[in-house]
């Protein structure tokens, strides 16, 4: 872990003691801290104590000795309305503060120079949060990844010599991180998401604005409003900015065009000029605009930080992707088997079937979300057949009737069985099992993930299927 020597010899309440919380506390102990923590859950409480963190309920303690309010990040600080413990640390005037403020005190204390990559965005931020580590690994740092993504960040090893942190930022993270300075900062798009926790969208734009601008270099996509006005405001100050669009060509940044990404730059007579290239095709794990986007993001950061292009380049290649996101499970022959379990409603859809040209054979059904699939309704050309799951069958049947081919096939289990059936019969070049159920899981599963896993399992079970190899 990373002890937390910032507090040392000071009393810091602390709510919230599931997996990050937990790490805090530890890390705030193992610093020299004085902790007492809370949680409304009684489980999370003994699990606390049986790991000797002080447990005492935060209405009953004395805050005019309390240094600072730590809040797990979901936990309300805001909206729909402030936790209990806000306006008890508000009206002993002390800080409310989260896990990646504590992580960024530490590294300014320590290691100021260690190289950390924060990565925030609506879409596509665990993706190139994976991506932006991978590349650092193949460039040859020793990379510690966390944050919203796996490992909480105080749970990561002790700054060191040649260690680099990539980290993962919700906005309930920024929100409670008022020194956030990475050395680079990704913002990737700003779409509207998590209003019940922030109230308006300038606000949450607002919070997502914090940590891009308090970075070295700040790395945006500028495809959607929010972001085109977060850097519009970042050259107005004159800060390092590098932008990427997968919507259209810049004068300067990265733009996606046909098999590649490449980035433009103004030379010193104004002429600008083409600083690198870099092709995507064949890396499957990197299909579609929008891994285009992460992809430029993720080799921005890891230019920025030293990496050279060449080696870049390879380490693309390299890439795995990420599980249940246009994750490529194997190959039966010429079909190609993918699971995106994670697209739970058909903005996340959308982004698979525009990924591939035609013959998708689509599992797609669930827990429905407001609104279907009549969106995709533009994309149905590309499906050769859609084979329907769980609640949402009826619903998706009667949008697709008389426009896809579908099956209600019920189970997983049986869409799985007749989609490799039909693609392999397909005439399509390559056809595609993709599992991208435009819904929520929990009529069948606990979980996006348990879904994807049980696809995978049921793809390698089939016959003469090749299966993608890991790192």
């Amino acid at each position: 872990m990373i002890p937390v020597t910032s507090f040392a010899g000071r009393r810091v309440a602390l709510f919230g003691l599931g997996g990050s919380g937990l790490a805090t506390a530890e890390a705030l102990v193992a610093g020299g801290a004085d902790v007492v923590a809370y949680d409304d859950g009684e489980m999370a409480r003994i699990t606390a104590a049986a790991r000797g963190i002080a447990v005492e309920n935060l209405h009953d303690i004395a805050w005019d000795g309390v240094a600072a309010l730590v809040l797990s990040p979901g936990v309300p600080l805001t909206h729909p309305e402030p936790h209990w413990t806000v306006p008890l640390a508000r009206a002993a005037g002390i800080e409310i503060i989260g896990d990646v403020e504590l992580f960024c005190r530490e590294r300014a204390r320590h290691m100021p120079e260690a190289p950390f990559i924060a990565v925030t965005g609506t879409n596509g931020k665990s993706t190139t949060t994976a991506l932006v580590a991978h590349l650092l690994k193949v460039g040859g740092l020793n990379v510690q990844m966390g944050g919203n993504i796996g490992t909480p960040v105080l749970a990561l090893k002790p700054f060191g010599a040649g260690r680099a942190y990539v980290v993962e930022c919700s906005s309930f993270q920024i929100d409670l991180a008022p020194s956030l300075a990475p050395s680079v900062g990704i913002l990737l798009n700003i779409t509207p998401d998590h209003l019940d926790r922030h109230g308006t969208m300038a606000n949450y734009a607002a919070i997502k604005e914090r940590l891009v601008a308090g970075s070295g270099l700040a790395v945006i996509g500028v495809d959607d409003d929010f972001c085109r006005a977060i850097a519009g405001r970042r050259v107005a100050l004159g800060r390092p900015l590098e932008t990427i669009s997968v919507e259209r060509r810049l004068e300067e940044g990265w733009s996606w065009e046909p098999h590649g990404l490449t980035l433009r730059v103004a030379g010193p007579d104004d002429a600008i000029a083409v600083a690198a290239h870099i092709d995507l095709t064949g890396i499957g794990s990197l299909r579609g605009a929008h891994n285009a986007q992460n992809a430029a993001a993720a080799v921005a950061a890891a230019m920025a930080t030293g990496i050279d292009l060449g080696v870049i380049r390879a380490g693309l290649a390299r890439f795995p992707g990420l599980a249940h996101r246009m994750e490529q499970v194997g190959r039966a022959g010429k079909v190609l088997f993918v699971n995106d379990s994670k697209a739970t409603n058909a903005d996340a859809a959308e982004k698979a079937l525009c990924a591939f040209d035609g013959g998708i054979h689509w599992i797609a059904g669930g827990k429905a979300k407001e609104g279907g699939i009549t969106p995709l309704a533009p994309l149905f050309p590309r499906i050769a057949r859609a084979y329907l799951i769980g609640a949402a069958s009826d619903d998706f049947a009667a949008t697709l009737d008389g426009r896809v081919p579908y099956e209600r096939c019920g189970t997983l289990e049986v869409a799985v069985a007749r989609a490799a059936e039909d693609a392999a019969i397909s005439k399509h070049a390559e056809p595609v099992v993709l599992l991208s159920p435009a819904c929520a899981s929990y009529d069948q599963f606990r979980n996006f993930e348990v879904r994807g896993d049980r696809f995978r399992d049921l793809v390698l079970a089939l016959p003469g299927l090749e299966p993608f190899a890991k790192e």
